[in-house]
């Protein structure tokens, strides 16, 4: 194997511009590849974090079946009180507790139909990005306090401003009638367009109250330090739900499965261009190697009638590009990881950006993942792509006839 090695890598410089060449194809390629997978996944991240923190969270405790149907019976009892037990059994205090109900809302000329939540506003700071979104006013000061934040196109459309009095009306968790008057204390605007047109705030304790709620509630919300501790949470949470209670804890997957499927359907189509790009770079080593080939007919024909099998030629062939692959494949995992940090730390912007995200509050730099597969996968697939190009060179060597082959020119 060492004087096989030792052949296969004075073959590459025989000539030289042509190994650099194709080495270079092969680096630049698992830089770009190392660069793009890692901004893709960072973009992800963002994408997945900027979701759940508006409304959602990492996980969420409630009744079975609440996911499906939303129905206002379906409830956690004492949910204040099981918010507090988690945040103490999980170590964590961005966890919050929600009521929900559906309500006509009213103005003195329009009324529509809205979701309503109660939050306690301390703690929703703490879960979601849309205290930090009012426009105009102030959010929720006090769980007991009437008051009501609305979106900005529901106030348009309702022809309401801050100060102004909404009416409430809906049913109760009893089955009795709703009603309740708040002033409108913010605005918020958050892009959103369901959130803009369809959600209102309340105070949890005076949600509950014109409910008939008592202390339950149908939402506990959890945001997770990161999304990968999600897991764990959700294990750890669903060990310390009440015994007796039908309660399910359930992950952002299945909460938001639209999320993961915008993901998965924006992967398939990287995926796609990450495979071109490796097809090219696949075709231009089995070209390079080929033409390697064809110039060393006479000389591969002189040492078959020597006794060289066409195996161990084979062999020679593959590992002069598993040497070149590896060069390739590590210089551009250096150089790529190295591009990566810097854009980890430092972000990547562009123009217009920061000033679009910041009307969201969202952050104006998308900041690139360095992690092991963004590091490996393109690289990997390209070294795989490089091995199997050689297959069609090796080929013409088991049909080789020594005689013609010494005889070509």
């Amino acid at each position: 194997m060492g004087l096989t090695l030792r052949l296969a890598w004075r073959n590459l410089w025989r000539h030289p511009r042509r190994t650099l060449l194709t080495t270079g194809a092969m680096v630049f390629s698992n830089v770009i590849l190392v660069f793009v997978i890692s901004m893709q996944v960072g973009m992800y991240q963002l994408m997945i974090d900027n979701s759940l923190r508006a409304t959602t969270g990492h996980l969420q405790v409630q009744a079975r079946g609440y996911q499906e149907e939303e129905k206002i019976r379906q409830t956690i009892p004492a949910v204040e009180a099981l918010a507090a037990e988690l945040r103490s059994t999980l170590r964590l205090e961005t966890i919050a507790p929600r009521g929900e109900a559906f309500a006509l809302v009213s103005s003195e000329e329009r009324s529509y139909g809205v979701q309503i939540q109660g939050v306690v506003p301390a703690r929703e700071r703490l879960v979601s990005s849309l205290p930090g979104l009012v426009a105009e006013g102030r959010y929720l000061a006090d769980p007991d306090t009437p008051g009501i934040v609305v979106g900005r196109v529901l106030a348009r459309n309702l022809k309401v401003a801050v100060g102004d009095e909404l009416t409430l009306l809906g049913s109760g968790r009893d089955g009795s009638f709703a009603a309740a008057v708040a002033p409108v204390v913010g605005i918020l605007e958050s892009g959103n367009s369901d959130i803009d047109r369809g959600l209102a705030q309340l105070p949890l304790h005076f949600f509950q109250a014109t409910f008939a709620m008592g202390s339950a509630g149908h939402r506990v919300v959890v945001l997770a330090p990161d999304l990968f501790q999600t897991p764990r949470l959700v294990k750890e949470a669903r060990a310390a739900l009440p015994a007796g209670e039908d309660l399910v804890v359930l992950d952002w997957q299945a909460l938001v499965p639209g999320l993961k499927q915008a993901i998965q359907a924006d992967l398939s189509s990287a995926l796609f261009m990450y495979a071109v790009l490796v097809v090219l770079v696949g075709f231009s080593v089995m070209n390079t190697q080929l033409m390697s080939v064809l110039e060393r007919t006479k000389e591969f024909g002189i040492v078959m009638a020597l006794g060289v099998s066409p195996g161990r030629l084979a062999r020679l062939v593959l590992l002069e590009t598993t040497t070149m692959g590896l060069l390739g494949f590590l210089t551009g995992v250096v150089l790529g990881a190295v591009l990566v940090l810097w854009f980890a730390v430092h972000g990547l912007t562009f123009p217009g950006l920061a000033e679009m995200a910041g009307e969201f509050n969202l952050p104006g730099r998308i900041y690139l993942d360095l992690s092991a597969p963004g590091l490996l996968v393109g690289p990997s697939m390209v070294l795989l792509a490089s091995a199997l190009a050689t297959l069609y060179p090796m080929t013409r060597l088991f049909r080789m006839a020594p005689v013609e082959a010494m005889g070509a020119a």
